[in-house]
């Protein structure tokens, strides 16, 4: 049985296909229109996933939207009522479209359907999840567990916030509810807006940001804007904040509680934002500890799931798994709402049509390697069509040029097999370089991602040699758990070193591998495995061999602002408006200084800063 999960109409749009519980196919909309987050129909998700498996429309037995329109309705309007006069203005601007489009969402995803797949009668296949039941589901389904507590947390669904739910075998349950106003991703969005950066999209900045300061404030924080219980459940003051009535996430009360006004977007960053982003990064930790302690000790489960967008704050995910709460842990890749598009797939399946469960070793997301991949003829179609100087090598071949660039502190767009679905690059849409580089985290950041310079660049580690690198004893495939550097690769720093504040220790080498070490000495780890990802563990394999060191800088294949790349047309377009200077699209290599000086480009204002 073929079903279709869809999310839309909010940020991060995704189609996921599955057969039989199996997952066959999952991408976001953006990586196909090149508008990042976007919110749109995913049509062209859709087209990707169907021609991925090779079906016809008919086939396709159900399709599952994410959440449930009338639910996010109605908390709509009884938070505009609670509020009344406060907000009449967001109102106006949001309840003509709620009536014209979202509220009656059946016709509009069935109408959208009709024109993908050219036939009528989708209404009656047509069925809805609820928003935290997809994520659990995201999480839960495809993890290695037969039995677990799973935690979603996000800014919001319908009403819910943060839920938990017991898994076990082919049932899924919640047991229990956070509902808005109260959430822990509002939270953090809210210090993202205060921060001067764009609320769903600079949270990853802020937690980079974070352990450049000092978190002085957090005890205030806790003090007046959040109250965490014991438990983990938690109550947000309200009148610090305007998103239930405003076009805004904070107010005035918000900025003098802090002493100032919220920072204009691109404008400096202080060592007092940095303070900001410390303590709120600590405020989030403290609760989602509480929340994992408490659900461990009301269930004595062992094993953790985490989904919802809190669960891609990595850092917090690496305190919980160093504490040894649950024995095991594990994160849906595509955590945020993406995944809920996979997530309301499986749990109708598992929920109104499978028998049992099947629980795989390592789990069943295929390394998350879900997306579009491209054929020998096919990219080197694109690339002669893009104007590409190229030369086309064995397996061998292009591994030997990539590693020898490499150790040349040359910096490698590497395009390779299927695309990853979530937000992470995992080696297959990845800009790739020299870990043991001192310069390269600065040259990366400024002449190829064009983005703030204090941003920092996760390893890639050979699973078999992560213990010997990092302070991490567990495999860590997407990229979703921080650990320390490795103590004995670690280099002495000099008083006056020691000595410096906010992004002065931006530039100071603290390890044998200075590129993916972070300013306290943590790393977002990705194991990378020979069963997942082959040839991106034989490059590794053979870096190695060369080096001795099994680790590569890994950053996404893109530009701020830019969705990862897609397609070999995308890759050679970004490879020939930044400062890269090698690209390997599959068996084909290509060199900047042999490529035609025309194609050359400004590319970094083609996107809307994120």
């Amino acid at each position: 049985m073929y079903i279709l999960g869809i999310s839309a109409f909010y940020h991060d749009s995704a189609a996921a296909l599955i057969h039989n519980g199996a997952v066959i196919a999952a991408a976001q909309e953006e990586r196909f229109t090149r508008i990042k987050h976007d919110s749109g129909f995913p049509s062209e998700a859709i087209r990707f996933c169907t021609k991925q498996a090779g079906i016809s429309p008919d086939q396709i037995e159900a399709i599952v939207f994410y959440d449930k329109p009338f639910l996010k309705f109605e908390r709509l309007l009884e938070t505009y009522l609670a509020f009344v006069p406060r907000g009449f203005r967001s109102f106006h601007m949001a309840i003509p479209i709620w009536i014209k489009e979202k509220l009656f969402q059946k016709d509009l995803l069935a109408t959208e359907l009709e024109k993908i797949f050219e036939c009528k009668g989708w209404t009656e296949k047509l069925h809805f999840s609820e928003h935290h039941f997809s994520h659990a589901a995201s999480a839960f389904y495809p993890s290695p567990f037969e039995e677990a507590v799973v935690l979603t947390l996000d800014g919001v669904g319908e009403w819910c916030t943060t839920s938990a739910a017991i898994g076990k075998g082919k049932d899924l349950d919640i047991f229990k509810e956070i509902h808005f106003p109260h959430s822990l991703g509002l939270l953090y969005s809210a210090f993202t807006y205060y921060l001067g950066m764009k609320v769903n999209s600079g949270e990853y900045k802020v937690m980079g940001l974070a352990p450049y300061g000092d978190p002085k404030y957090a005890n205030l924080i806790m003090d007046n804007i959040i109250n965490i219980k014991d438990d983990g459940s938690f109550w947000l003051d309200q009148s610090y904040f305007d998103y239930c009535t405003g076009l805004k996430m904070t107010n005035k009360k918000f900025a003098n509680l802090f002493g100032q006004p919220a920072r204009e977007p691109e404008s400096e960053l202080t060592q007092f934002h940095m303070d900001i982003a410390a303590s709120i990064q600590i405020v989030i930790e403290e609760a989602v500890l509480k929340l994992c302690r408490g659900l461990a000790k009301e269930t004595g489960l062992k094993n953790l799931c985490l989904a919802g967008g809190v669960a891609l704050n990595c850092v917090a995910n690496g305190k919980i798994l160093k504490e040894g709460i649950f024995d095991n842990v594990w994160i849906q890749p595509a955590a945020g709402d993406a995944g809920g598009a996979l997530g309301a797939a499986l749990g109708l399946w598992y929920k109104e049509h499978a028998q049992s469960r099947m629980v795989e070793t390592i789990d069943s997301m295929h390394g998350s390697y879900l997306g579009p991949v491209f054929s020998d003829e096919n990219t080197e179609g694109q690339l002669k069509d893009s104007g590409a100087v190229f030369k086309k090598g064995s397996e061998e071949e292009i591994l030997s040029w990539t590693v020898d660039d490499l150790s040349k502190e040359r910096a490698i767009g590497w395009f390779q097999g299927r695309m990853e679905f979530g937000p992470r690059a995992l080696g297959g849409r990845s800009i790739i370089a020299d870990p043991r580089s001192s310069k390269m985290q600065k040259t990366l950041n400024l002449k190829i991602k064009y983005r703030e310079s204090f941003r920092p660049f996760a390893p890639s580690v050979l699973e078999e040699r992560v213990s010997n690198w990092f302070e991490l004893d567990e495999k860590s495939p997407y990229m979703l758990l921080v650990a320390n550097v490795a103590k004995d690769k670690l280099r002495d720093m000099s008083e006056e070193e020691k000595s410096l504040f906010g992004i002065d220790k931006l530039n100071i080498a603290r390890s044998d591998i200075p590129a993916v070490t972070h300013v306290d000495y943590s790393a977002r780890v990705q194991t990378v495995s020979k069963d997942t990802n082959p040839r991106y563990h034989a490059l590794i394999s053979l870096f190695e061999d060369k080096t001795g060191c099994p680790v590569l800088v890994n950053t996404s294949f893109n530009i701020r602002g830019e969705p990862i790349v897609c397609t070999p047309t995308d890759a050679f377009r970004c490879f020939m408006g930044t400062e890269m200077d090698t690209l390997v699209v599959g068996n084909y290599y290509m060199r900047k200084e042999d490529q035609k000086a025309d194609l050359i480009h400004d590319y970094k204002d083609q996107f809307k800063l994120d």
